[in-house]
């Protein structure tokens, strides 16, 4: 986070020493049993086997997007053969076989198909894999057993339970769903049709992350008494990532020229501006296919440069076949924002559909959901069992201080939570909801901002002994703060030491490999173990975001929105938290599992 050169070595070096008996000695074992790939990694480490013996599970992909095309690109061929694919949007679509092109990152994050399973062509990944704009059509499918959805937040209820009714089980993304009713009545229909459900909270199925659970577990840092997490983006007006570009119709140079012209003549140099605002990627467009004309008159120029500059240009021309596209067909509308004068389009609500609050859940939902998932993950490790405990209360306020009134969703969000610690239950087992002490309690803080990148993201977690640091699901730091304990004592540079042996030179070799490897923020492993249980038989209960945890997760980001809405504090009803009760934080309740019915609202 706010760290020197110097601090982050002495807390990465602490962590690499203490932890031994876990990180280190699981890259042994791996390493030792041949296992060198990251490949095979999750599997060792979570318990589940490294394939499911060729009869790989059958899916449909449905939504495509950033999200979607990052599931797509986490996917292990050995696990998964996907069928179809199913979004409206051409531009989709196209990212879904192609990948995103537009920088090295996101070509790495976002894969396509046709890299994921070693296509050469369009046409040859067409050959195994149906496009379709319609998800329902793809439901008919008797060959799709299961589906990943990534669509957007307002319709993973609505698609998941048709789904389920379809016979498919299903992979969605966070949140479970747009209110807690709707997660509870996927949770009910889940059960009724004895689908496997799991929701995609990735940290629980990050090696990183389940290290820093047992360093806990096992008392390096004493008791934890609070938890400081943040997601913070330099994400200003004029360079939004949930303000994309919308497609324009297509015109010739000559053409932009003459509007641009009329535009100026009518408004002035805001006129110029607004009309570039609005035509910028059709301009962006001209400017590649320039750039790409240029590369192949030049004989000097590189075939990979070349070949670089035909997949972007390829890419912003499917960007731009989304225009035209009637998007009230698949559930979205014009929309006046309340403050102000602007409105949304169908086709904007469908493209910027982070923005509003019918669409999205805002700044908690996409990102605060992982950070409270893996701080109530810490807290939870420091009791007895598997149980997840649940938050006390919440105060929180937020707002849309940088942005103009283009959006419903605020920009900045400072939140405040209180959760049971150590010594707060009796015998301290959550499960007998006996208070022993009620000063026993773990306050985590939590901010998500737009206007200043400074710190990134991660989870800061401070315990009595020691001081746990966790940034972008990358890294894991340890300080120690005083004192002794039992296995870990404290050097004048601050530095935590150890006794434990380094590890046998055997493997050295194999254990480099594994160690210098890029981390797995853990949707490979997610993905495995969901189909690994299907293909096994596996209870719910197995998966690691089954419905339960999934709600739980959920509940925490929307009641955290709610308290900011009302500008209060909310205290927690452990009702909310159990598919099987009826109570809501807010809004009607859920219906028994015959009863609902599902529609785009």
């Amino acid at each position: 986070m706010h760290l020197t050169d110097e601090e982050r070595k002495i807390g990465k070096d602490n962590y690499d020493r203490v932890i031994g008996t876990t990180r280190r000695d699981f890259f042994k074992d791996l390493g030792g049993a041949g296992l060198v790939t990251g490949a095979a990694a999750g599997a060792y480490y979570f318990g589940y086997k490294e394939t499911i013996g060729g009869d790989r599970l059958r899916v449909g992909v449905i939504g495509t997007g950033d999200e979607g095309n990052v599931l797509i690109g986490a996917l292990n061929p050995e696990y998964i053969e996907v069928k179809a694919i199913a979004d409206p949007r051409p531009y989709s679509q196209h990212r879904a076989f192609h990948g995103d092109q537009y920088s090295p990152s996101a070509a790495k994050a976002r894969k396509g198909l046709m890299a994921v399973y070693g296509w050469k062509s369009e046409d040859e990944a067409k050959k195994n894999v149906d496009v379709y704009a319609d998800y329902k059509e793809l439901l008919e499918r008797d060959d799709i057993e299961a589906v990943i959805i990534a669509t957007p937040l307002f319709l993973h209820d609505v698609v998941a339970i048709d789904a389920m009714r379809s016979g498919k089980h299903v992979l969605t993304e966070k949140l479970m769903a747009h209110s807690v009713r709707q997660c509870k009545e996927m949770a009910r229909v889940a059960e009724k049709e004895n689908k496997l459900l799991a929701t995609g909270h990735q940290r629980h199925y990050s090696i990183l992350y389940a290290n820093a659970v047992d360093t806990i577990r096992r008392g390096v840092i004493g008791d934890i008494h609070h938890i400081r997490a943040q997601w913070h983006r330099g994400n200003l007006p004029g360079n939004d990532s949930w303000r994309p570009d919308l497609p324009t119709e297509m015109l010739t140079p000559s053409q932009i020229s003459a509007a641009e012209r009329k535009a100026k003549a009518n408004g002035g140099a805001a006129g110029l501006q607004a009309w570039r605002d609005e035509y910028h990627m059709l301009r962006e467009l001209v400017k590649w296919q320039a750039q790409l004309s240029k590369l192949k008159n030049d004989s000097k120029a590189k075939e990979s440069d070349i070949l670089a500059w035909e997949r972007k240009v390829a890419q912003k021309e499917a960007q731009m076949d989304d225009y035209g596209l009637d998007a009230t067909n698949y559930g979205y509308r014009e929309y006046q924002v309340p403050e102000g004068e602007y409105v949304c389009s169908p086709i904007e609500e469908m493209i910027r559909w982070r923005l509003w609050d019918r669409t999205g859940g805002g700044l908690m939902a996409e990102l605060g959901s992982h950070q409270l998932d893996a701080s109530g993950i810490f807290i939870s490790s420091q009791f007895d069992g598997k149980t997840k405990v649940r938050p006390l209360t919440v105060t929180a306020v937020g707002g849309r201080h940088i942005f103009p009134p283009n959006r419903d969703v605020d920009d900045h969000v400072y939140c405040t939570y209180e959760y049971p610690g150590r010594g707060y239950f009796e015998d301290n087992d959550p499960k007998t909801e006996q208070v022993a002490d009620e000063n026993k309690k773990v306050v985590v803080t939590y901010s998500s901002i737009n206007g200043n990148g400074y710190g990134g993201y991660g989870e800061v977690v401070l315990g009595t002994e020691g001081t746990l640091i966790l940034e972008r699901e990358q890294e894991t730091l340890l300080f120690g703060t005083r004192g002794t304990s039992t296995k870990v004592s404290v050097n004048k540079e601050n530095a935590l030491t150890d006794s434990y042996e380094t590890g046998g030179a055997a493997v050295a070799q194999s254990v480099g490999q594994l160690a210098s490897a890029d981390v797995s923020r853990g949707y490979t492993e997610e993905i495995e173990h969901w189909a690994w249980c299907i293909r096994n038989g596996e209870p719910a209960s197995t998966l690691h975001c089954n419905p339960k945890v999934a709600l739980a997760d959920a509940v925490i980001a929307l009641v955290s929105n709610q308290a900011i809405r009302e500008k209060t504090r909310i205290d927690f009803d452990p009702e909310w938290f159990d598919p099987n009760s009826d109570a809501v934080p807010e809004g009607p309740a859920p219906k028994k599992a015959d009863d609902i019915k599902v529609s785009v609202t």
